[in-house]
């Protein structure tokens, strides 16, 4: 239970973090200069400014100095990498495995973050993730090294491919992105996790339209979709593609 705990409090820690590790990159400006301020007055915020989710909730979302509102992407952003990196932790368990784990998922949240905010997946991100990665896997995994590059390769290949045919409908950054999953999931996971995720953004996406939030052909962050389907198809991918093939066997 104490290790379920910190394990909790380092991941709403590291939410706050990749939250401005997300804004900064995307503005190109250093994640470690300067210190954490006001995005509006620019203020420097003090350490009770900076609490994870509380400071948020305790603000009620407003700035202390100049009252101006504060995203609820950055609570957001706490409260999902806490929660995931948990989930992570909880199945996976305390094995060399968790290591790639940890790092993708952390990968994919910064994703998540910069693509909400932006419609971008930095290669910032992305190219150092796939190196890192594809080290980590010569000396972790169940499985051997290639079988893990050719889940790279599947990957990447099939988002490119997509770019292609759509002329354009996958980004650049969705493509080596997914590069850096087949690393982690191998090739049928990454295949499935593609699949979820299409099959989540199709959805919500028809959802927004009927409900006029967004506009037919106006293009929504697919980052969040292949975060969800991703950590299904790595922590629950053969479960799911046991039910989806009983229910075609009746």
């Amino acid at each position: 239970m104490i290790c379920d705990s910190y394990f909790w409090l380092i991941g709403l820690l590291l939410g706050s973090f990749l939250n401005v590790v997300a804004i900064r990159l995307l503005k190109k400006e250093s994640i470690a200069f300067p210190p954490s301020n006001c995005p509006n007055c620019h203020h420097r915020l003090s350490v009770l400014d900076l609490v994870p989710v509380f400071s948020y909730l305790f603000l009620k979302g407003k700035c202390r100095y100049c009252k101006a509102k504060i995203s609820p992407l950055y609570p957001v952003g706490e409260l999902v990498t806490a929660s995931s990196l948990f989930l992570v932790y909880k199945v996976v368990g305390v094995q060399l495995e968790l290591l790639p784990a940890i790092i993708l998922t952390t990968v994919l949240v910064l994703a998540v973050l910069t693509d909400i905010r932006e419609k971008l997946i930095l290669d910032v991100i992305t190219l150092p993730a796939i190196a890192i990665l594809l080290i980590t896997r010569l000396f972790i995994g169940s499985e051997p090294f290639w079988f893990y590059v050719v889940g790279g390769a599947v990957g990447f290949v099939l988002l490119l491919l997509i770019a292609i045919v759509s002329r354009g409908g996958m980004g650049g950054g969705d493509i080596k992105l997914y590069a850096a999953i087949g690393l982690v999931l191998g090739p049928w996971m990454t295949l499935l996790s593609f699949m979820v995720a299409s099959f989540l953004g199709a959805v919500v996406g028809l959802l927004l339209i009927v409900t006029g939030v967004v506009k037919r052909k106006q293009p929504i962050a697919f980052g969040p979709f292949i975060f969800i389907g991703t950590l299904i198809a790595y922590l629950f991918g053969y479960d799911v593609w046991n039910w989806y093939v009983s229910l075609w066997q009746g």
